[in-house]
């Protein structure tokens, strides 16, 4: 499986504030990769740093390529999605589709006309006279006509009600993802994409703290519902978090064998939100 994406000792500081600390991460063709943070953990630096729009120390390599150096090819292979309302209101759709059209080579104007047909936007529409949603399906259909093999998502269904959210990931499911290509998403709305992930790469205060495949999360972590006689065994397990929910106990473990976690109680897998609050407080302990 090779590497599109390999950072090793990436850095970047803003002054005397560090906003990445010497982290080191790969991202395999293919892959469905979750970079989930709080506000101002790097997550944004990161991408940043992929797409060449920020200086950095340390390596990083983008389909072999230094985003510093080699910006223009880099983006010939890869697209990038931030709040998907910025279209100009003053835009035809039309114009939106020649704008694309002259500025990328590898854009598809009638796949795009084609995923339009699908809607009830119109060609001679402006933007600002289409609702949020039309507004996300024209974005949709600008970025899957193009054909690249990495899709770097910043926080793209901010403001989207849940609907059109659930669109946007299916279409990015059924149109642009295969074993070929990779998908970069940062997001806070972490359960509408749990189910699509294949990757995970928790982030904070500049440093990974979290970087595992979902095959491997679900390994490593489990989450166990014991009774108030089982909470004192368990806690000498030493959870990594515990919560209580209808009077029974909830305790999240890191690396605690099958059988063990069975015998205390029902187990199951951890949420990605769980998780992450879990990941987050141990991180600061």
């Amino acid at each position: 499986m090779s590497n599109i994406v390999t950072a090793r000792s990436l850095a970047k500081s803003y002054g005397a504030f560090d906003a990445l600390k010497s982290v080191d991460f790969s991202i395999p063709r293919g892959r469905i990769v979750g970079l989930i943070g709080p506000n101002g953990a790097g997550k944004t630096t990161v991408l940043k740093a992929i797409l060449g729009l920020t200086t950095f120390d340390g390596h990083l390599d983008v389909f072999g390529l230094d985003p510093q150096k080699d910006r223009h090819r880099l983006m010939q292979k890869v697209c990038f999605i931030a709040d998907v309302a910025v279209l100009p209101r003053w835009l035809k759709v039309s114009q939106a589709l020649d704008f694309v059209e002259g500025v990328h080579p590898r854009f598809d104007r009638a796949k795009a006309e084609r995923f339009l047909q699908k809607t009830k936007i119109n060609l001679g529409s402006k933007v600002g006279h289409l609702s949020k949603g039309m507004v996300t399906q024209l974005h949709l259909a600008l970025v899957l006509a193009i054909d690249v093999e990495l899709l770097v998502l910043d926080e793209p269904t901010l403001g989207l009600d849940i609907l059109y959210r659930k669109e946007f990931y299916q279409e990015l499911l059924s149109e642009f993802f295969d074993e070929n290509r990779s998908i970069i998403v940062t997001t806070h709305q972490v359960e509408e994409v749990e189910n699509l992930l294949t990757d995970l790469m928790f982030i904070k205060d500049g440093k990974i703290i979290l970087d595992s495949s979902m095959d491997d999360v679900s390994e490593r972590f489990v989450e166990v519902m014991v009774n108030k006689e089982h909470a004192e065994q368990a806690l000498s397990y030493k959870p990594i978090a515990q919560r209580e929910v209808f009077g029974r106990h909830v305790f999240l473990f890191d690396g605690l064998d099958h059988d063990t976690a069975q015998s205390l109680g029902d187990t199951h897998r951890p949420s990605i939100s769980d998780l992450f609050v879990a990941k987050m407080k141990e991180a600061t302990a």
